[in-house]
């Protein structure tokens, strides 16, 4: 009994459905500085951010996730940070430079 072309089709298409490549995060941003004795990272972000968005640090040390609870630039705080500016972010732990950081 020959094999029906549609039938081969649908169960291709089928079995791409079921078997799709997870889904890769893209980072957001990257720490360019970190300040150890207060605690703050200078981070060069590719998209806007606001501040209360949850954010993740990840790097070959680093692994976990905060609240962006302040930022600033030139030494005044904002409340969005623009593409391509670097800010400077209170942070929970220590952080590298080269850490890149994913929405959470």
């Amino acid at each position: 009994m020959p094999i029906k072309k549609k039938a081969v089709k649908k169960s291709i298409k089928a079995v791409k459905k079921a078997v799709k490549a997870p889904k890769v995060e893209k980072p957001i941003g990257i720490v360019t500085h970190f300040f150890g004795k207060i605690n703050v990272a200078i981070v060069k972000f590719k998209k806007p951010i606001k501040v209360g968005l949850a954010i993740a640090f990840r790097g070959a040390h680093t692994d976990f996730s905060q609240k962006i609870s302040s930022m600033q630039f030139d030494h005044q705080p904002i409340t969005v940070a623009k593409k391509g500016k670097e800010v400077g972010i209170k942070v929970a732990k220590k952080v590298r430079e080269g850490d890149e950081i994913f929405a959470a």
